[in-house]
């Protein structure tokens, strides 16, 4: 079973590109975050194969999940503040797995309330990865995370030292997460491996150089995980035309 995640940076802009994706690579299952906007084009994907949810906000997040396997919507935001209503959290049963698409919250500035609703969320799904745990659920939480867990996954940590992604609270979540037993599928399987990113900014040509960041994850609950084969990042969408700043990464289970 191959699932993967792919931040499009607004699905209106990058419709072509995701169809193109999908009809070279076919996955079973494609995260995506950032539609950026109230409509997602469902219609588009039912010809290649894929039945949809997604929950919109205009203008800003939005999340979806496509699936060539039947599909069951258990959630639409994530638990624990009734006042949230930003589109970020996703949850669907398809393929005998609970899958969570995530677009957690950028959090800059670090000094501003941002950051503090970065931090409560995180601390939210952390409470949901638990209740998994508790009930062995074989789970795949995918998406953006917003989060650079080490200083192997950027290009130049020095920069992004006051930057939330990077900051000592948001990591040490990150770690928890994993202390908790979940796996990073794509640490897991490329331990010490530098230059391996999924976001490069579009300026003074960061893809072509490689000074990137590695934000975009998966997470394998303990009945998910040893059923991990690999986990890969696809660069090429990042080199084509108009592309969304970040590239999807795949992984794929027994």
């Amino acid at each position: 079973m191959r699932i993967a995640s792919w931040n499009v940076n607004s699905i209106r802009a990058r419709l072509e590109h995701v169809k193109r994706w999908l009809a070279a690579t076919q996955p079973d299952v494609l995260l995506l975050q950032e539609l950026k906007g109230t409509e997602f084009p469902a219609e588009d994907f039912r010809p290649l194969g894929y039945e949809s949810a997604a929950v919109t906000q205009k203008t800003y997040n939005g999340v979806a999940i496509l699936s060539r396997l039947p599909l069951e919507t258990l959630a639409t935001a994530l638990p624990g503040d009734e006042t949230d209503t930003h589109a970020r959290y996703l949850e669907v049963r398809t393929g005998s797995l609970r899958v969570v698409d995530v677009y957690m919250p950028n959090g800059n500035p670090v000094d501003g309330p941002k950051f503090a609703y970065k931090l409560a969320w995180m601390k939210r799904i952390q409470q949901r990865m638990a209740e998994w745990i508790a009930a062995g659920e074989a789970v795949v939480i995918g998406g953006d995370f917003n989060v650079i867990p080490e200083e192997i996954d950027c290009h130049k940590p020095e920069a992004w030292l006051k930057d939330a992604l990077f900051q000592p609270e948001v990591r040490a979540l990150y770690r928890e997460f994993l202390a908790a037993g979940y796996t990073d599928a794509f640490r897991t399987l490329h331990p010490g491996e530098t230059g391996q990113y999924t976001f490069w900014d579009y300026f003074r040509d960061n893809y072509q150089k490689n000074r990137g960041i590695r934000i975009d994850h998966f997470l394998l609950s303990p009945a998910a995980a040893p059923r991990l084969k690999d986990c890969t990042i696809d660069g090429a969408p990042r080199a084509e035309e108009k592309p969304s700043d970040h590239t999807p990464i795949v992984l794929e289970l027994a």
